[in-house]
């Protein structure tokens, strides 16, 4: 009972020192092996952290490279999201990616992504085979020279730091979907689904192919949020399936990442 207690207690003070960083929690039950456990958010995403550098071959068509590059814009994105990633990328196969940006949806080689981007660390989404790699590449292909949404990114901003009220540590999950899901509905109802920026590009790529990564809509969602998808973390937006890991193609992050924090 006494340990219990202790346990109970470590979290709820663990909670309280993360009531200003806001940052998504997860609370998970006591099992015959742990006890209670208060999972945080973590932005720390590094080779020396458990990752590993690797090639280009490493890669399979449908992966998602999430990158960041010491440029005003990327560094706006990466403090308004409190993340070391700024942009998304979809992977293509054949050492080609596509990607929405500014002056539109375009596809270009891998390697020049490489060489311009500071870091570019790649995920993989699980039971990904040919037919929806083929679908993904086909419809991304298609939509080059569509518009950027601008829009969008424009109203994404606002919201991304007002949604951080609804990932107060220790809000139960549905609570704050269902706070998430208010403020999107009231704050993002103007942004165009038919124009696109650099996530969500890659989300309605998976959709089109029939394997959603979230059952939330693709414009609620950031870059960060894909980061927060993967294995082992806490997601703010719930993903159908935890994103893999695959390496680093890239690490040289930019400054004021040293700080990577929740």
């Amino acid at each position: 009972m006494r340990i219990a207690f202790r346990s109970a207690a470590a979290i709820v003070a663990a909670g309280a020192a993360l009531l200003l960083s806001a940052c998504a929690t997860r609370l998970d039950l006591p099992t015959k092996d742990n006890g209670l456990r208060l999972r945080v958010q973590s932005s720390v995403i590094a080779p020396g952290n458990g990752g590993e550098l690797i090639a280009a071959d490493a890669l399979a068509p449908g992966d998602i490279l999430l990158t960041s590059i010491a440029t005003v814009n990327s560094f706006g994105i990466r403090l308004g999201t409190f993340s070391p990633v700024s942009h998304a990328v979809l992977y293509l196969g054949n050492g080609q990616i596509a990607e929405a940006v500014g002056t539109g949806v375009r596809a270009r080689p891998l390697s020049e992504v490489v060489d311009e981007e500071q870091m570019v660390v790649a995920f993989r989404v699980p039971g990904v085979d040919d037919t929806s790699a083929a679908r993904m590449r086909e419809w991304a292909l298609s939509q080059v020279g569509t518009s950027y949404n601008t829009v969008g990114v424009l109203l994404n901003a606002p919201f991304v730091l007002n949604r951080r009220l609804c990932e107060l540590p220790l809000v139960p999950t549905a609570v704050s979907h269902y706070c998430m899901s208010g403020l999107a509905m009231v704050q993002l109802g103007a942004s165009r689904d038919d124009q696109f920026f650099c996530s969500q590009f890659v989300l309605e790529a998976y959709r089109q192919a029939g394997m959603p990564i979230t059952n939330a809509d693709p414009r609620w969602v950031s870059p960060a949020d894909l980061l927060h998808m993967r294995e082992g973390d806490v997601p703010s937006i719930a993903a159908t399936q935890p994103l893999r890991y695959v390496g680093h193609l890239k690490y040289n992050p930019p400054p004021l990442l040293a700080a990577d924090g929740p």
